[in-house]
């Protein structure tokens, strides 16, 4: 506050509420106060001691709107009400070329005698405080002291237990606030409320705006990413007509077919003119194995790109809707419209994640690891065998896949599954790698995984923690490692 308006402020909270008696105290924030002085409907004393934009004035406000607007009181608003203890405030001043005010109140204890106790303002900036004064000047209370506040370093003057000295002009930055003009308001206090209430609406309507705007591009940013990866898979999958074709020319060609070592010669019957192709097979492989392994590379690569192609889809579809999104936020923002945006920021982290099945803000999962498969299915790994109870008998759903690697000890593992869906291949390999990584088999080139649904999961009574029975299950062979996206 400008030094001008502080002036103008305190004599005006003089004349207002000079003698009267100090009651209930309202912890608004952690920074600022609000003190009632028994006046019907008010005014309150607010003090806002943040570094940011300190203040001091009356504001009108309901009983009930402080109420609910109120934290549980600190320690120095307790205090505070202990040492005013219904004190009547005898005086207000500000100290002369400072932005530091003095509230002096007398107050009476059991025996009759009086005390007099100072609460000291500091509306100097950074170096913004409360203080409690006894009647010779030494601090008995802080309100950011150095345990609430490790970076400020207080000077020895405004520590508990040492006479009271105001801070230095190198921590007492000036204000580059203007004086406050009153324009038709019926009181300065009236014109700072206004003022300051303003600041704080368009401060919260940039912070939700840059939220709302860092949330859209952050999910667009992340879907896009993901399209080129799938896109990428796609490719890596080659067409699945082809692998259908070489194995029909492998059982058309078995009795003319042409080999040395690991390559064939083959008549193709699907070709104009039938010229000679040649391809790689295995040495020790016949050429009707040859054939059944391309049907099989068929079949994998037509259900992976039937999979890929309706994520594909699906994520065209968010993709499109988040920037429809963007449009909207944008055009809010241009406009003002603080309604608009608290609208949209209202709804934005309920949007579906990038998966399509799960939220990807992250949770706060104790003695849990989390990552996500290549497919966007979160994988939860247990750190300890209390944390993999926790992780299998607490956080883990019936159709949940659960794998664990085999006659080794180590962690639980969960692929959340809330769709109720097949688990992709890919992810099942990616969980059972991880499951392999943080067992005692994680040396192993090779280790044996066991995974079933976590309905098929139970603990016998009185067993250690993370002993378990399988009632059914199937294995895989994977390479222990941790080779998806830790998040």
């Amino acid at each position: 506050m400008h030094d001008d308006t502080i002036k103008a402020i305190v004599r005006e909270i003089g004349d207002t509420l000079k003698g009267r008696s100090a009651g209930k105290v309202f912890q608004l924030t952690p920074l600022s106060l609000a003190i009632d002085f028994g006046l019907r409907k008010g005014p309150y004393l607010l003090i806002n001691v943040d570094p940011k934009r300190p203040r001091l004035h009356l504001i009108i406000r309901g009983a009930k709107v402080l109420e609910k607007q109120s934290l549980p009181l600190s320690r120095f608003a307790q205090a505070l009400v202990a040492a005013l203890g219904r004190g009547k405030l005898v005086s207000i001043t500000k100290d002369p070329g400072d932005r530091i005010v003095r509230l002096s109140f007398q107050s009476y204890d059991v025996t009759g005698e009086t005390h007099l106790q100072t609460l000291v303002i500091q509306l100097t900036g950074r170096s913004a405080n409360l203080f409690i004064l006894d009647s010779e000047g030494r601090v008995t209370h802080v309100l950011r002291s150095l345990q609430a506040c490790p970076s400020e370093d207080l000077p020895d003057g405004q520590r508990e237990g040492n006479f009271y000295h105001p801070p230095t002009s190198r921590a007492a930055k000036p204000t580059e606030e203007l004086p406050l003009k009153q324009d038709g308001f019926p009181t300065i206090s009236a014109a700072a409320d206004n003022y300051y209430t303003q600041l704080e609406v368009k401060e919260r309507f940039r912070a939700q705006a840059k939220t709302l705007t860092d949330h859209l591009r952050r999910q667009i940013r992340q879907r896009v990413r993901l399209r080129e990866k799938l896109e990428r898979d796609l490719a890596a999958h080659g067409k699945p007509s082809e692998h259908k074709r070489l194995g029909d020319l492998l059982l058309a060609n078995i009795a003319s077919a042409e080999r040395q070592g690991n390559r064939v010669r083959l008549k193709d019957y699907y070709a104009e003119s039938e010229p000679i192709i040649e391809i790689e097979v295995d040495e020790k492989s016949s050429l009707q194995e040859e054939a059944a392994r391309y049907f099989a590379r068929y079949t994998k690569s037509k259900r992976a790109a039937e999979q890929i192609h309706a994520r594909l889809r699906e994520l065209d579809r968010e993709l499109l809707q988040f920037k429809e999104e963007q449009v909207k936020v944008d055009k809010a923002i241009q406009s003002g419209d603080e309604t608009a945006v608290a609208a949209l920021a209202a709804i934005a982290p309920i949007k579906r994640p990038v998966s399509g099945r799960q939220s990807r803000q992250k949770e706060a999962l104790p003695g849990v690891r989390r990552y996500r498969s290549s497919d966007g299915y979160e994988i939860q790994v247990g750190r300890r065998a209390r944390d993999n109870d926790r992780l299998t008998f607490h956080l883990a759903r019936g159709n949940d896949l659960w794998l664990h690697a085999g006659d080794y000890p180590g962690s639980h593992v969960i692929v959340r599954n809330p769709g109720r869906k097949e688990i992709p291949w890919r992810t099942l390999v990616e969980a059972a790698q991880l499951a392999g990584k943080f067992s005692q088999a994680n040396k192993d080139a090779k280790v044996v995984v066991h995974y079933t649904q976590r309905k098929f999961v139970t603990k016998p009574k009185a067993a250690a923690p993370g002993l378990v029975r399988l009632s059914t299950f199937r294995s895989i062979t994977v390479e222990p490692k941790e080779g998806v996206e830790r998040i």
